[in-house]
């Protein structure tokens, strides 16, 4: 089978992010051999005994910062391992938020470099001259990224083909067409008195396809009503969502709960 995407993370917790990779949708899809991931210790980049990857910034201040030394031996050993055009990411939370648009073109690529930071930083001149992109997963602030490369890598990961076994599950997960996802239910058909909506028993695909669509529709309007501004609408779903701001509810919604 084709080996789809080679991803190398550069990090000082190399551990970490080997437990991520043990796991889930990344193992899955590296057993299926969609995909190639290993972490690069920054470490073996380093000089002297003490293989020193941080130190103080100049202008005084607290905390450290990622010397640019080992951060540019590590990036090139990446490209030179890759043998073929690669981009490197650095995960930071100055970066450009990282949305579903963002997953599906890196899923694309042959070769990635995740860059994680620690501390501070990685120091500036480094920073420019070797990260094509850099990405944010939110509006907070982690020790470090190695959680953010996985969270970006398992996005990437589960769009590449034949790494999932159902496929169309992903092509249906909240984002990919813009939307949240509805309301998802399981076995048993009724459990504490509350009862699946009706009409995803009927055993009708079309009936139930509609049923999901409209409800991805409340819940988008409901909870991130600014993605409505740009996912792609018919008019059957213009007409549903001026019902649903003008009514207090789906009428094949039902609205139990515990």
């Amino acid at each position: 089978m084709e080996l789809l995407l080679t991803c190398r993370i550069i990090t000082i917790f190399p551990e970490l992010i080997q437990a991520g990779l043990r796991h889930g949708i990344l193992r899955q899809a590296q057993e299926r051999g969609k995909l190639r991931a290993e972490p690069l210790d920054l470490r073996d980049f380093a000089q002297g005994k003490h293989r020193q990857v941080d130190d103080y910034p100049y202008g005084g201040g607290p905390g450290m910062a990622l010397k640019p030394e080992p951060v540019m031996k590590a990036v090139e050993h990446a490209k030179r391992a890759a043998g073929g055009e690669t981009r490197v990411l650095f995960m930071t939370p100055q970066g450009a938020p990282l949305t579903q648009n963002d997953c599906e073109r890196l899923s694309m690529r042959r070769h990635l470099i995740i860059l994680c930071g620690r501390y501070k930083g990685v120091d500036e001149r480094a920073r420019a001259c070797v990260v094509d992109e850099e990405i944010s997963v939110g509006d907070y602030v982690l020790s470090g990224g190695e959680l953010p490369a996985l969270t970006l890598l398992d996005a990437v990961a589960r769009l590449l083909p034949g790494a999932i076994g159902d496929a169309q599950s992903a092509m249906e997960d909240s984002f990919a067409n813009g939307l949240l996802e509805g309301r998802c239910y399981t076995r048993p058909a009724e459990w504490n008195g509350l009862r699946v909506p009706d009409i995803l028993l009927s055993g009708d695909p079309v009936k139930i396809a509609e049923w999901r669509r409209r409800d991805s529709l409340r819940r988008t309007m409901k909870r991130r009503p600014d993605l409505l501004k740009q996912a792609e609408l018919t008019e059957q779903d213009e007409a549903h969502l001026k019902h649903l701001q003008t009514s207090e509810g789906d009428d094949h919604e039902s609205h139990q709960t515990c």
